[in-house]
């Protein structure tokens, strides 16, 4: 019998949604916080969500630098597995800020002569606190 997801869990990756493309992608996210490191089949057991849909994440959550990844040495024959991380939610903030604030800044070019002008700064305080 499955055991269900806690409301704590299930707000966590509400919040986390509303960072990230998807729901499967707070899942994996919130799952890599967790456990801090896992291998993919960790991840697809973990998660619930289809192997195929992990795997393809993995890929693009890996390239968006919102994961990392190790190769494990294996003595055995074949491919040397991936054990794969999340990268702490402060970095990650900081990292969707950048593009936030890039295209807010975009857009607020588009009202006159367009010479880069930043309008919009975000800042996130790593200590915490109201600026």
């Amino acid at each position: 019998m499955r055991k269900p997801r806690s409301p704590i869990d299930r707000n966590i990756e509400t919040a986390v949604h509303e960072v990230l493309d998807s729901r499967a992608e707070s899942r994996i996210y919130v799952y890599l916080l967790r456990k801090d490191r896992a291998r993919s089949d960790d991840i697809i057991r973990g998660t619930k969500l289809h192997p195929s849909t992990v795997r393809e994440l993995l890929v693009k959550m890996y390239a968006q630098r919102i994961i990392f990844r190790e190769k494990i040495k294996t003595d055995g024959i074949g491919k040397n597995p991936y054990v794969y991380g999340a990268v702490s939610p402060l970095l990650l903030l900081q990292r969707r800020a950048k593009i936030i604030e890039s295209r807010l800044n975009r857009i607020a070019n588009l009202s006159g002569p367009s010479n880069n002008s930043k309008y919009v700064q975000i800042t996130i305080d790593p200590k915490g606190g109201v600026r």
